[in-house]
C-alpha cells in the first residue's frame, strides 16, 4: 500500500515532532526533508559548493551531530533558495514518498512541489513568538546560549526567506488542512493530526 502524508510548515511549529508521532502511529516511514538541506548547509559551511554538496549527499551526512545548530539552520535556508540544489534533492524525496507501506514527509514544499498528489496534507504552524520560545528552550537545553531576541529574529528572518523565495516558496497547499499548534500541547497536536489523516485514509479506501 502506498499512502503519502505531506506535512509542511515553518521552523519550530512542531511539524517534526508531529510527523514522527504520526509515522509511528500508522507504521509509516518518516523523512525529515529539512535534514537534507541542513546537511547540505553544513557541507557548505565547510567550504563545499552548494550544488556539489547536494549531488554528493549521502545517508551518513544526515547523521552529523551539528545539523540542529543555528548556523546550520541559517545555511540550510540559504541553500534551499538555490534552484539547482532543490532539483538535486527532489528525486530522493519523491522516491521515499512512493515507498510501499506508507510514508510521512515533512518540510516546506512537500504538499506543493514534492508530493502534490499526497493522500493527506497538513500545514502545521504557530505564532512566531511561540515558535521562538520553543526553539530558544531547545537551544538552551543543547547548551547554546543565544538570547531569546536573537532566536526570534532568526525565526522571522527564516520565515521571510522561506516564504518569499522564488523557487518552491513555503506556502500551504490549497488542499492542506492547517493545524495551528500555538495553544496546543504535543499530545493534543498529535491527536488532531492523526484525526485529520484518519479521515483522509477513510476517503482513500
Amino acid at each position: 500500500m502506498i499512502f503519502t502524508v505531506a506535512i509542511d510548515g515553518p521552523a519550530a511549529a512542531g511539524k517534526g515532532t508531529i510527523s514522527k508521532a504520526v509515522a509511528a502511529h500508522f507504521g509509516f516511514a518518516h523523512l525529515d526533508t529539512g535534514l537534507l538541506y541542513r546537511a547540505v548547509g553544513a557541507k557548505v559551511l565547510n567550504g563545499q559548493d552548494p550544488l556539489d554538496a547536494a549531488e554528493t549527499l549521502t545517508a551518513r551526512d544526515l547523521e552529523a551531530t551539528n545539523l540542529r545548530t543555528p548556523d546550520v539552520a541559517q545555511a540550510a535556508s540559504k541553500v534551499a533558495v538555490v534552484k539547482e540544489v532543490r532539483a538535486a534533492l527532489v528525486a530522493f524525496q519523491r522516491s521515499f514518498a512512493a515507498r510501499s507501506g506508507g510514508a510521512v514527509l515533512d518540510g516546506r514544499d512537500i504538499g506543493t512541489v514534492i508530493c502534490p498528489t499526497a493522500h493527506a496534507k497538513l500545514f502545521v504552524t504557530a505564532s512566531a513568538q511561540t515558535r521562538a520560545t520553543r526553539r530558544h528552550a531547545e537551544l538552551q537545553a543543547s547548551g547554546i546560549s543565544d538570547s531569546f531576541e536573537q532566536v526570534l529574529a532568526d525565526v522571522k528572518a527564516r520565515d521571510e526567506r522561506d516564504t518569499n523565495r522564488a523557487e518552491a516558496p513555503m506556502i500551504a497547499a490549497a488542499d492542506a488542512v492547517t493545524l495551528d499548534t500555538s495553544g496546543l500541547s504535543i499530545d493534543e497536536a498529535v491527536a488532531q493530526a492523526i484525526a485529520i489523516i484518519e479521515r483522509s485514509r477513510s476517503s482513500a479506501l
